[in-house]
Formats: C-alpha cells, structure tokens, sequence
C-alpha cells in the first residue's frame, strides 16, 4: 500500500514554507508522496480575499514544477463546500483504495482538532504528522499522547500568507517567499482584477 501524506491548505498563495513542510515529511513514516490538498474553502474560515481556486492549483502546479513526489490534488473541488476533512478523506479513501493517507497539520490546528468533525474517526483511521507552529497552544492531554499522532521537529519557516497578500494589495511582492514563477503569476492576475 502507498503511504501518502496530505497538506490541506488554501494555498492563498502557496509559499516557500509550505514547500519545505512538504519536503521535510518525505521519507517519514514511510511517505513516498505528499498531496498538497488545495482547500476551496475551509469550514473555518470566510472567503474574502480568497483567490479563485483554480488560480491557487494553478500556483501549486507551478510551484511544485513537475516534482515527482509532490504532487497537487484538487480533489476537493469536486465535493460540496464548504467541506470537512472527514469528507474528503473517505472521497480518497474510495478513490485511491490502494493508497494509505496520513495528514500533516500545523501545531495551531491541534488545539481545537476535538472540534472538527467526526475527529474521532480520522484518529481512528489515519496516522496524524504535526509539525510546530509559532505561538501554537499546545493542544489537550488526549491529543499530546494519542498513538496515532506523531509531532515532528521540523525547523520553522516563518512566511505567512496575509502578510504575502497584504503585501500584493500595496504592489510589493517579495519573491523571496515564493516558489520561482508563483510572484510572476501571482502579479499577472492581481493586475487583471
């Protein structure tokens, strides 16, 4: 069976910091591909100054240039929205019966992970990949010692995506914090809105 771990995100836009989240989970616990997940939109979050989705897997396209092991998923654009992890897993699960899913969140998503939907069964059937998050609250006692999850030391790639889009709206980007081609891209279509 295929170990493949999935990154859920907006990717609004995809940065340099998720790049090296994907790339530092390769090879643990058995990954052999990672699936950036591009989210439509999160259950959690409002869609205001969310970019069109197809312009943020067409960024995570980009941004991946044809890597073997990384690999963009739109899957979730063909569920309803706004959807739930839980969804989207048993949607793969029936997919790609062949493969085995593990999710990789930030530390942040932890702390309120009790809160999602049917939790309890994504811990049941899928190993958990938490990489630190500053200013992260460590999540509850349950979750800090379930067999399922496992927290990782991955080093911390300050980049936020607000300030990314923060940035765009005054006219600047700084190309440091994104993959080559994504800036080009990204300014293509802020100067066609």
């Amino acid at each position: 069976m295929k170990q493949v771990g999935l990154l859920f995100g907006s990717f609004n836009p995809i940065h340099l910091g998720h790049l090296a989240i994907a790339d530092f989970f390769i090879g643990k616990n058995n990954l052999s591909e990672i699936w950036l997940v591009v989210s439509p939109q999160s259950p959690f979050k409002t869609t205001e100054g969310l970019i069109e989705k197809r312009h943020r897997l067409a960024m995570v396209e980009l941004a991946l240039n044809n890597n073997q092991q990384l690999k963009a998923c739109a899957e979730e654009f063909k569920l309803p929205t706004p959807n739930y992890t839980i969804d989207t897993l048993n949607h793969l699960k029936e997919k790609y019966p062949q493969n085995q899913f593990s999710l990789i969140l930030g530390q942040d998503n932890m702390v309120h992970f009790d809160r999602w939907k049917s939790y309890e069964q994504i811990l049941e059937q899928h190993q958990i990949l938490v990489y630190p998050r500053s200013n992260a609250n460590p999540p509850s006692s349950e979750l800090l010692v379930h067999p399922n999850i496992t927290y990782c030391a991955a080093s911390l790639l300050e980049i936020s995506a607000t300030d990314i889009r923060t940035m765009l709206k005054q006219g600047k980007v700084n190309s440091k914090w994104l993959p080559a081609g994504v800036d080009t891209y990204l300014n293509k279509i802020i100067n066609r809105e």
